[in-house]
């Protein structure tokens, strides 16, 4: 069952406000349309993603093929924009459409829709209408309407490509959303269960909304680390990718960073993840002497591929010698090149054991870290 996400930005609503459509416009740490994104981009399902842009907005898209996401262009309403993107798809079973102001969507409406096109041709979320109705004029009730059998329909509505594409070929007029097409063309469409949370911004006010509750769904973790690592013969020691001369080096398969693997172990932790020494088997001839910087990169990339970002990390080096003062500075810089964040968020100290245990008899570097990671 191969997937692609339609991601429908080529609108150009202006009742939301501000001076570039919503799509575009920030919210919280990124923009509108990058929250969409992402809830696609980490769901394990989903193949390929497939973003529609107004013809105006033909300059961002590099920065979207960058990602690896297909650019269609839009048509001259919403309906010619989904045809459009139908067919960049490519050759894959199903799509889910889904349109850029709902930042909000949660892994487990994507999933829903997705189990739901496994027995039929179309599906789509929807959550039934708890208000009362009313009819009216703007300034006064006129009326009431029952509210039974009545449901707020949202995205992504999900259908078989070939079925949907057929549909659309087939519909002339404007249509509300994907699934008044398909039902146009006689196709049973199976509701799934929406959610509150799942709003579409359309005025301003739903900014403040939205920040609101990805700050609710924002998913933290925090991972710890702790390596040690014998003195031997040598004349330097490397730590945090920084050569410090001493008149003893340290005993590892690889070159025996302490520092950058418990930074590297710190991360595969908050990620649940094992440690390096699951994904880097000392038993494996191709990892003597390698460069701890190939595990921390790992780890890193890993984060990333999962739809995290990292945002802090403490390293707290624990010896009697080197002194690790001078070359803490260089220590951060390296690090933080690697890890991809400002240097204000790597903190590399280091402290004593008061000479007790075998780092204070200096036998050894021992190394404890904690990393930060958010997913939103």
């Amino acid at each position: 069952m191969t997937i692609t996400a339609l991601i429908v930005a080529a609108g150009r609503g202006t009742r939301a406000g501000g001076d570039v459509p919503k799509q575009w416009q920030m919210l919280g740490a990124g923009r509108v349309i990058d929250h969409t994104l992402s809830a696609f981009q980490t769901h394990p399902d989903v193949d390929q993603i497939v973003v529609v842009l107004h013809p105006e907005d033909v300059t961002r898209a590099d920065m979207f093929r960058t990602q690896g996401i297909k650019v269609a262009m839009g048509g001259a309403d919403r309906a010619g924009s989904v045809r459009n993107g139908l067919d960049a798809c490519g050759d894959v079973e199903h799509v889910l459409i889904h349109d850029a102001a709902r930042p909000c969507v949660s892994s487990m409406v994507i999933s829903g829709v997705i189990m739901a096109l496994k027995k039929a041709h179309a599906a789509a979320p929807g959550l039934a209408v708890t208000d009362a109705l009313w009819q009216g004029d703007g300034s006064k009730v006129t009326g009431t309407q029952s509210r039974d059998g009545l449901f707020a329909a949202q995205t992504p509505q999900g259908f078989a490509l070939a079925t949907i594409r057929a549909a659309h070929d087939a519909y002339n007029g404007p249509a509300a959303d994907d699934v008044e097409v398909a039902r146009a063309a006689g196709i049973t469409v199976v509701m799934t269960q929406g959610d509150p949370d799942n709003l579409k911004i359309t005025t301003a006010d739903d900014f403040a909304r939205a920040t609101r509750i990805l700050e609710r769904q924002m998913d933290i973790r925090t991972g710890n680390g702790f390596d040690v690592h014998a003195f031997g013969p040598g004349d330097h020691v490397t730590l945090c990718g920084v050569n410090i001369p001493h008149d003893q080096g340290l005993v590892g398969h690889s070159d025996a960073d302490v520092g950058m693997h418990t930074v590297t172990d710190a991360i595969y932790g908050a990620l649940a993840m094992g440690d390096i020494g699951q994904h880097f088997p000392p038993s494996d001839p191709q990892w003597k002497g390698a460069e701890s910087h190939i595990f921390l990169r790992h780890a890193v990339g890993l984060a990333t591929k999962m739809g995290f970002t990292l945002t802090h990390v403490d390293c707290t080096l624990i010896c009697e010698h080197p002194k690790v003062g001078p070359h803490a500075v260089e220590m951060r810089q390296v690090m933080a090149g690697i890890l991809g964040i400002d240097m204000a968020r790597v903190s590399v100290k280091a402290t004593t054991s008061e000479r007790l245990g075998f780092t204070g008899r200096g036998e050894g570097i021992a190394c404890m870290a904690t990393a930060t990671l958010v997913k939103t």
